[in-house]
């Protein structure tokens, strides 16, 4: 006998309740907020509008009006910077910190905003906020001397500070521009470059020299090593220091006890033309070598200095302590000009 018996349809098992979403690690956390910083800088930033002041009338933009050749640099600015407004005095800042590669801002108070420094301090905040200027707080050399410390702030260009003030500065051609910081610990003693500068310069415009080109002792450094290079790849045999001492002659700079003397700072200039003599261009140029000197240099640096034909500044810090160094030698302490 046959027996049928109904089967029973298939049941669906069961779907497992989904499981309760897992709480990141640290490590996941903190990875995730790398990749969204990392996102963020990647983003184009478009600088702020500047707001302009009331009863300023004169230009805020940069031109746009240049020769088709100055036209084409342009493309190679960053990107952020590109269209910024920039006042007469700021174009200046970005041209002298350039030039000097860091300057005191109580030094650019005076050189360029004529004593108003709420004006700088204005300026200085608007080209820090795009990029372009670096403004720090060093501690000055103490070189044995007692009292309260004394802190000095300082400007220095970015990168595209650099770039933006050689499209904007109208300095002459050949001027190098300088970025960056390189030695913290000299920082004190480079400002003060720029206000050594600030005096010969007045000398130089008085007596009719114009066009002022600026070259540190980074360049000129580098200029005379190229140079004994090149000889003594040429001659090998060559005596060193007869290499020198024609090297020395070519960049007319001064030779004393076997060595090579390198200003700190050279000041080249045009003579003024005069209309009635055909000269060449060589003759028609001059140039004024800077030396800043501190308390830590030793007698024998400071004659050689001297003998040099620098011309020769020192703080008023820095001569009381240099006096007392070489006080058998008076006629070295007035050939050291106070800055």
């Amino acid at each position: 006998m046959r027996l049928d018996v109904p089967h029973e349809l298939p049941r669906r098992r069961p779907e497992p309740a989904p499981a309760a979403p897992l709480e990141p690690t640290p490590l996941e956390r903190r990875r995730e907020q790398l990749q969204n910083q990392a996102e963020q800088r990647r983003m184009p930033e478009i600088p702020r509008p500047r707001r302009e002041r009331a009863g300023d009338s004169r230009s805020r933009t940069v031109p746009h009006d240049r020769p088709v050749e100055r036209r084409q640099k342009r493309d190679q600015l960053p990107r952020q910077v590109i269209g910024i407004s920039l006042r007469e005095e700021e174009r200046k800042v970005l041209a002298e910190v350039g030039r000097f590669r860091v300057i005191a801002t109580r030094d650019l108070a005076e050189s360029v905003y004529d004593g108003r420094t709420r004006q700088m301090q204005q300026d200085l905040r608007y080209l820090r906020e795009q990029g372009l200027v670096d403004v720090d707080t060093v501690t000055a050399r103490r070189d044995g001397r007692g009292g309260k410390v004394e802190r000095i702030e300082v400007v220095t260009l970015t990168r595209d500070g650099r770039s933006v003030a050689r499209q904007t500065s109208g300095l002459p051609d050949g001027q190098k521009l300088y970025y960056g910081m390189v030695k913290p610990r000299e920082v004190e003693h480079d400002a003060q470059i720029y206000r050594a500068y600030q005096k010969e310069a007045g000398r130089i415009e008085k007596d009719g020299g114009s066009n002022l080109r600026v070259h540190l002792d980074f360049e000129i450094k580098s200029d005379v090593q190229k140079a004994i290079y090149a000889e003594r790849k040429a001659d090998p045999k060559r005596d060193m220091a007869e290499i020198k001492q024609e090297v020395a002659e070519r960049l007319e700079l001064p030779f004393v006890d076997g060595k090579i003397q390198i200003p700190d700072a050279r000041i080249e200039y045009d003579l003024p033309r005069d209309a009635d003599q055909e000269i060449d261009e060589r003759s028609r140029t001059g140039h004024a070598d800077v030396e800043v000197l501190t308390a830590a240099y030793r007698p024998g640096h400071l004659r050689a200095k001297a003998q040099s034909g620098f011309h020769v500044y020192a703080s008023s810090s820095d001569r009381a302590t240099l006096t007392a160094k070489i006080e058998d030698d008076h006629h070295m302490m007035r050939s050291i000009l106070e800055l």
